[in-house]
């Protein structure tokens, strides 16, 4: 088995589809499709349920699992030689599902080291999760559970969750609001499993309601704005109030005990982080978030 069948292999599994993984890896599709081919011949049996969207079955979820586990120590070996040659701190590798919680912490950072290389990567959860497992990523700072083998986490920050009403809105200006007083409004979130949207869903659903969505967005400065302009209501953390999303809308407090996001840092094993990982994660973790 060649590395690069292999890698190929992994995106075609992440894409679900052919031809797109073959525009992210810039190889022709059907040497793509050849590649996968020979992969299924040496191992003797399908690795792909081909009805509609290309799946995994449950002997390529298998295989995926032990080659994103194979590749992710390939390049913890690359990365251990290459700091043991330079004697540096390393670099650092971020995945995170936005990065306005980060800007302070970033900031800081790089004040403190300018010398150590910054990658930042936007990812869903599910990516984050194949990212540590591949050890693409060092770190990766989340709101939702990352689920992946050998992963330590940490909280290091919740905070209040706000109902973003037009100005105009018969509950602007409310200090609190029932999730009932929002059975029939029109919402703009994210796209499903964001953590907005899975916020969302969760609170109408321990009511025993469900939220009325007119509009999927994964642009926090482009939800801001329908509801400005009176498209309806979002759900925005606290951060997003000290990032600019103050003003042109009511914000608004939901009567609910669990109506909060938790932020996590997630990592493998600290024999995996280089220097230059383990000053970032101790940035992250002793930050002082109510910082505006």
């Amino acid at each position: 088995m060649e590395l690069n069948g292999l890698r190929q292999f992994l995106a075609v599994a992440r894409a679900g589809h052919l031809s797109r993984a073959a525009a992210e890896l810039r190889v022709a599709q059907p040497s793509l499709s050849r590649t996968i081919a020979r992969l299924e011949t040496e191992l003797g049996t399908p690795l792909f349920d081909r009805a509609g969207r290309l799946q995994l079955n449950d002997t390529g979820k298998i295989f995926a699992d032990h080659v994103e586990r194979a590749l992710g120590e390939l390049e913890a070996g690359r990365r251990a030689v290459a700091q043991a040659l330079d004697s540096g701190p390393g670099g650092v590798r971020l995945a995170s599902e936005t990065f306005l919680p980060l800007t302070g912490p970033l900031a800081a950072f790089k004040a403190a080291h300018p010398d150590i290389d910054i990658q930042l990567h936007q990812m869903s959860t599910s990516e984050m999760e194949q990212a540590l497992r591949a050890q693409e990523v060092d770190l990766c700072l989340a709101s939702q559970a990352v689920n992946a083998p050998r992963i330590t986490s940490e909280v290091v920050h919740v905070e209040r969750v706000w109902l973003a009403t037009p100005p105009g809105h018969r509950l602007a200006g409310a200090a609190e609001v029932r999730i009932e007083d929002l059975a029939d409004e029109p919402f703009v979130t994210t796209r499903p499993g964001q953590w907005q949207r899975r916020h969302l869903e969760w609170l109408f659903s321990d009511r025993n309601l469900e939220p009325r969505i007119i509009c999927e967005t994964d642009e926090p400065a482009a939800t801001y704005a329908l509801v400005r302009a009176g498209l309806g209501l979002c759900l925005f953390p606290t951060i997003a109030r000290q990032g600019g999303f103050e003003e042109g809308v009511s914000w608004v407090g939901i009567d609910h005990p669990h109506c909060n996001r938790t932020l996590s840092l997630h990592w493998t094993s600290d024999d995996n982080l280089s220097a230059a990982a383990r000053l970032m994660r101790s940035q992250i973790t002793e930050w002082d978030w109510d910082i505006a």
